[in-house]
């Protein structure tokens, strides 16, 4: 065999191997870098016009590269929509927050890192990663997985981290492995880099809240921050009762709710932010010096928005636009044209955009869309009309919501009360001040997106999260055909297949239909009961009357402590205890199935 036909060989063989990883014929595949914040909220960046916050090196790849005006995430709070990022879902699909274990394998199996590190690039991760899951090796070649020091009630949640005998700041302390890993990245692989920054989240436990590197020190020196928008007591006034009893308000307390608190929270805030900006700067120049630049492409993004002190809140959660909007910019130095993008771009068009970018093929379960279209000045819109938002943490300090979100629209319901609804028209009110969902001139609108949002939920609803089937009561399947005459009768469910397990459930009693459709319990509402007892599970609530028809419906939690959907609901009358109307036999019974 000739030296020529092995050399001729071996190229055949290099291009087989080459497209097999998903590189084409000759292509040259770009380097990634994706940096994640946590809370920044999209107006957080001074290309967004805020003079407050010192972001030069955003503002430069924002100038250069694509930015979306409206970009969202799906779940507005870092663990459900960090594994959304990684895994290209709704939380609706993955089921994961902080109640749950850890997120599906199943899930994890298409995860952006794993897919590129199949296909042949190198993977790598620092800082807070955010989700439950034990196979991060599967994942990055190389990773650090680290957060605030949550055992520390004070600056030292944020500087605990050390290079060499310094103790830095944790933003510090990302960058410089940024900065080291760059510095050894191969040559003969393209490399996906992600970065995720804890700053500028605030340390809850400590006093102080918000602690930032002393390179950040002199902005906003002698600067009155100006009081937060819409923060008069009428527009807190007007929420619902548990928003106002929960943590968006204590975190208030935290943070705003004197002068003095709110200059130093809102400078802290924004110093942490210009401090990640350093940073972005710092890995700038290394990709110039050693000639990276050129082919490197550089996504940055918020994990989710941020309330300032507007409403007198705090925090985020909450379906507000101050919660769900975050900066995006995605900047390939390949495409030479800057964009300002009015589309909505969504957190889980992260990965499909990653993957775009590497010419690795987009999973179909994935329910994101590539950005690199509109980046490559390809197409103008992503055809998207109607985007589904929620946070389905089932938390007694937060209210669990859900709704959607249009150019012009924004609906959302309270889960655990859905007669609890919000109608605002974006376009004319972009603070969203005046409800609409009480109108009569909008209850057109307010119908077509509260159906949207059900088809919606009921599309992208995961297996494990099947609502319990096949109700009884007092082991009758069709209890509205009898009078019961036990006042505490009992109630019974199978759950689902996909669910396996039971760990927890909660049943709802209502007087009404209307009640019951809106999850209001106001005959019982068991709260969350430990144990996997779906039979004989006896009535507690106020007493039952007779002659009157209740409603009723369940829903479970699963061996992960994932929450499904309720059940359809049952309705089921009692007897007037002079009646000589009884319980049926078990031959009526099974007439009645």
């Amino acid at each position: 065999m000739s030296y020529r036909f092995i050399l001729m060989a071996l190229a055949c063989i290099q291009q087989v191997f080459s497209l097999a990883q998903g590189g084409g014929a000759g292509e040259v595949r770009p380097n990634i870098i994706f940096i994640l914040t946590d809370d920044q909220r999209w107006d957080a960046i001074g290309y967004a016009g805020n003079d407050l916050v010192t972001t030069p090196e955003m503002d430069r790849l924002a100038k250069s590269g694509v930015y979306f005006k409206n970009a969202l995430v799906t779940t507005p709070i870092c663990a459900a929509s960090r594994a959304s990022i990684i895994s290209g879902l709704y939380e609706r699909t993955h089921a994961y927050n902080f109640q749950t274990g850890a997120i599906k394998d199943e899930y994890m199996q298409n995860a952006y890192p794993r897919l590129l590190k199949e296909s042949g690039y190198k993977t790598a991760f620092y800082g807070k990663f955010g989700v439950n899951y034990s196979d991060k090796d599967k994942l990055f070649d190389v990773y650090e997985d680290y957060d605030r020091a949550v055992q520390f009630n004070d600056k030292r949640g944020y500087f605990y981290k050390t290079l060499g005998k310094d103790t830095v700041h944790l933003t510090r302390y990302t960058g410089q492995m940024a900065l080291d890993y760059l510095d050894k990245a191969p040559s003969d692989q393209p490399f996906c880099l992600s970065l995720s920054f804890s700053a500028p989240h605030a340390h809850d436990s400590a006093p102080d809240q918000y602690f930032w590197q002393n390179t950040t020190d002199n902005l906003l020196q002698n600067v009155e921050v100006p009081p937060a928008n819409i923060s008069d007591d009428k527009y807190f006034d007007v929420l619902p009762q548990p928003v106002k009893d929960g943590f968006n308000r204590l975190r208030w307390t935290w943070r705003y709710d004197t002068p003095e608190k709110y200059q130093h929270s809102l400078k802290g805030y924004y110093r942490m932010i210009a401090g990640i900006d350093l940073e972005i700067a710092k890995i700038r120049a290394l990709l110039k010096a050693k000639r990276l630049d050129e082919n490197t492409v550089i996504i940055v993004m918020g994990d989710n928005g941020h309330f300032l002190g507007e409403r007198q809140l705090a925090g985020k959660w909450l379906m507000y636009d101050n919660s769900i909007r975050v900066p995006l910019i995605v900047y390939d130095p390949r495409v030479k044209q800057h964009q300002d993008i009015d589309e909505m771009a969504l957190n889980i068009d992260v990965p499909a955009t990653i993957l775009d970018l590497a010419n690795v093929a987009r999973p179909k379960s994935w329910q994101g869309k590539s950005l690199m279209s509109i980046v490559a000045a390809k197409s103008n819109s992503l055809n998207r009309d109607t985007v589904l938002i929620e946070h389905l943490w089932e938390f007694e300090n937060i209210p669990p919501s859900e709704g959607v979100r249009t150019e012009e629209w924004k609906y959302f319901r309270y889960v655990n009360d859905k007669a609890s609804e919000e109608l605002y028209n974006l376009k004319t009110d972009p603070r969203e001040i005046k409800n609409l969902a009480g109108s009569k001139k909008y209850q057109g609108v307010l119908l077509k997106l509260r159906q949207k949002t059900d088809a919606l939920i009921l599309e992208f609803g995961d297996a494990s999260t099947a609502a319990p089937e096949q109700l009884t009561v007092e082991f009758i399947r069709k209890p509205s055909a009898v009078l019961l005459k036990d006042n505490t009768p009992e109630f019974g469910w199978r759950i689902s297949d996909a669910a396996v397990f039971q760990s927890a459930y909660q049943i709802l009693v209502a007087t009404s239909k209307a009640n019951i459709n809106n999850n209001i319990g106001d005959a019982w509402n068991s709260k969350q009961v430990r144990g996997n007892n779906a039979s004989n599970v006896s009535y507690g609530g106020l007493p039952l009357k007779a002659g009157l028809k209740y409603f009723w419906k369940v829903r479970i939690w699963d061996e992960h402590n994932r929450l499904s959907n309720y059940s359809e609901s049952q309705d089921f009358s009692l007897a007037n205890p002079d009646d000589q109307i009884t319980t049926p036999n078990i031959f009526q019974i099974e007439r009645l199935k």
